[in-house]
């Protein structure tokens, strides 16, 4: 059998961190099995779903190197999910229910003080005729249940392994709102049935929607045609605990623009969080394709460290060609920026963005910051400098004589120095940077 397998946003707000994991892994799955990627936009919720939303969608997976084979969405597909809807309506499997959220709070309130589980109970399979007119006369309009068979509900999930729930346990779920339009719950399923899908990869945190779904499949297209399920761990912050808002919040967008981090580092994280594999950074996804199994995710919930996300990132840049940034740099207005200044820098970027402080101390004019008292030791250091050609040793040579003529040391030694050639109290490696600024501008800078 091919796998098919679906990645299902909703275009109500930007693609986050999490979502991106999902999206990664159904991808490196699809993949690894040489099978078919669905994107699936469920935009059911016409109120809250934007374009500009499922077009970042869309722009994140691209940015990180995640194509799709086909794409649907569900605001189209509006006349087949009343169709199945009318048939479970006439099998049984659908119920009208008249309670307004105010009276569902309360029953569900008075189940919990006598301590029974709050499930809905059933109240609108015995309604009668009487009793429907009288909503209706009051201009109720029914809200729609499945109705759920009492009995088990078994699964072998990918990663949880056996998983039971008991029918009576779960409450009928609510799947078409009073206005007629169904909720994410049915449509999916009938989704996943339409397309074929095999493997259905989403959170922990919908195992219990997943029991009723699997009697949903049943009910649609016939027992035994139910999807394999992987319910992964939710991700939790370095700590072990809930992942913070700021970090839970962070879009791929955010990541790309305000982060400034490569895609790879994004999709080195995310492909091997969670599994018994060591996180490396890749500048390719290909590995992450073939070693990808299942059987390697834990239960446990995953640590999201922010700080290990940084360091993949300067990993990343240490290992990227020249070749593959220069468009970049182009971008980033340094077009005079060429393969020997890259070369000498990379080793000391954490993102890409910090080129341009190298970039600007090399070639952009400079105040000079040293202090009067400093002045002229900086001249006699001058004096000192080495003839060309310079390469990484020469900084090293030229402090030690400067150290051994002038009795200077530590901070005296380096900051003034730092000073003249940079302007700055802190900032990129002399050592580098010296062989970058060349003779003529290193003497110039020292003697003003």
């Amino acid at each position: 059998m091919s796998v098919k397998i679906r990645f299902a946003p909703s275009p109500t707000g930007m693609l986050h961190v999490g979502n991106a994991r999902t999206a990664l892994i159904c991808w490196l799955f699809a993949r690894n099995q040489n099978g078919h990627f669905l994107l699936r936009i469920d935009d059911t919720d016409r109120e809250r779903s934007k374009d500009e939303y499922e077009q970042a969608i869309m722009d994140g997976l691209t940015w990180m190197g995640l194509d799709w084979d086909d794409k649907v969405n569900q605001k189209d597909r509006t006349d087949r999910y009343a169709e199945v809807i009318e048939t479970l309506k006439q099998n049984g499997r659908l119920y009208a229910c008249y309670e307004t959220p105010e009276e569902l709070g309360l029953k569900r309130k008075t189940q919990l003080s006598r301590g029974v589980p709050p499930t809905y109970d059933r109240a609108g399979l015995s309604l009668t005729d009487e009793q429907i007119a009288k909503y209706a006369a009051e201009g109720r309009t029914p809200h729609w249940r499945f109705k759920l068979n009492h009995a088990p509900i078994k699964w072998n999930d990918m990663i949880r392994g056996d998983v039971e729930f008991k029918g009576e346990d779960l409450s009928d779920p609510v799947v078409l709102r009073e206005d007629g339009r169904p909720l994410y719950h049915l449509c999916s399923v009938i989704d996943d049935v339409d397309f074929d899908i095999t493997h259905v990869v989403r959170g922990e945190d919908h195992v219990s929607n997943t029991a009723t779904h699997v009697q949903m499949f049943e009910a649609i297209s016939g027992e035994g045609n139910v999807p394999t399920f992987a319910h992964l761990s939710l991700i939790a912050d370095a700590e072990g605990g809930k992942l913070s808002k700021r970090l839970g919040s962070l879009s791929l967008k955010e990541v790309e623009n305000t982060e400034g981090l490569e895609p790879m580092s994004v999709v080195s994280l995310m492909a091997r969080l969670g599994t018994c594999d060591p996180i490396e950074a890749y500048t390719d996804i290909t590995p992450l394709v073939e070693s990808f199994d299942f059987s390697k995710f834990s239960r446990n919930p995953p640590k999201f460290d922010t700080e290990e996300l940084y360091r993949l990132n300067a990993k990343i840049l240490h290992q990227t060609n020249y070749d593959d940034v220069k468009s970049r740099l182009n971008d980033m207005d340094l077009n005079d920026l060429d393969e020997n200044f890259w070369n000498a820098v990379k080793p000391n970027l954490e993102k890409l963005k910090d080129i341009k402080e190298w970039w600007n101390v090399v070639n952009a004019p400079l105040t000079s910051t040293v202090a009067d008292e400093d002045k002229d030791f900086v001249a006699q250091a001058a004096e000192l400098l080495p003839p060309a050609p310079w390469d990484e040793n020469t900084f090293k040579d030229w402090v030690g004589k400067v150290k051994d003529t002038t009795d200077r040391k530590g901070k005296t030694l380096f900051m003034p120095l730092r000073q003249a050639l940079t302007g700055m109290d802190h900032g990129p490696e002399l050592p580098i940077l010296l062989p970058l600024l060349g003779p003529e501008k290193v003497k110039k800078r020292l003697v003003g």
